[in-house]
Parts: structure tokens; sequence; C-alpha cells
């Protein structure tokens, strides 16, 4: 009676995985050059994760407008954050000393991570708050996603 149509189902991302750069840094790839397909974490005790789309947080420690690109540091290290000159609203962010989360694609994960700027946002206002929940955060999304 009903013909049921046939459609092509895009692959779709899953949502942001709260992470931190020293995570990133020891990550492996999934075998492809490409590594916009994401990367394998280690959460230890036999644990892994698959990852492509991030939330991170750090102070931003250099903005290089000219290169599209702001250096981040959390409390495990540095990463990049490329693409920032695009991203809606993302300009307040881009100052030296500001406290931000970053949500992006990863780009790279040795020797330093690199995320490709999907959404920013200021946190600054409550920074030393934030600054203390993060990574109770990550691990608490870790668990429950691993």
């Amino acid at each position: 009676m009903y013909k049921t149509a046939t459609t092509t189902v895009q692959r779709k991302r899953p949502p942001p995985v709260k992470i931190l750069s020293g995570q990133l840094r020891t990550a492996e790839s999934r075998g492809t050059n490409d590594i916009g397909d994401g990367c394998v974490i280690r959460l230890g005790r036999g644990r892994f994760l698959l990852v492509s789309l991030v939330w991170m947080q750090g102070t931003v420690l250099e903005v290089q407008l000219d290169r599209d690109t702001v250096l981040l540091m959390d409390e495990t290290g540095t990463f990049a954050v490329q693409g920032v000159n695009n991203i809606p609203k993302g300009k307040p962010c881009l100052t030296q000393g500001k406290y931000v989360m970053v949500m992006g694609v990863i780009q790279a994960v040795s020797p330093e991570p690199v995320i490709r700027a999907v959404k920013m946002a200021d946190l600054s206002e409550l920074a030393a708050h934030h600054r203390q929940m993060w990574k109770l955060e990550v691990e608490d999304l870790q668990q429950v996603l691993a």
C-alpha cells in the first residue's frame, strides 16, 4: 500500500566531547591521514573513546589574527585554534588572558593539538569557577561516554 521512501542518511558527527589538550597530545589517529575523521583517546583501564568534535576550555595566550589562529592553554598544556576570524561573536574572545571555551574539529593531535573552531564563547566573568570545574566535567562526561 504505502511505499517507503529510500533516503540516504548523511554520516553525522557525534556531539562534542569535553577533552583536555594533554589527552589529545597522546591520542592515536584512526589509521587514516585525515585526522578530521577523529582519533582515539585512551581513558585508562582498557577504555577508549573515539573523538572528532571537541569542547575545550583554556586561557588565551597569544592571538595571531593575520594567521587566523589563537593559542590557548589548559591545565595540561597548550593547543592552537584555527579559523577564529570566522566565528560569529568570537571576536570578544580574542584577547590575551581571557578564559574561553572552544568547540571545534580536530585538525592535528601532535606535537601540539590543533582545533578548527566552530564556536567560541568568553567565560572570563566566572573564570575561577569554570577552571575549577573543568577537569571534573571532562572526567564525568568521558566516564559516561566510554
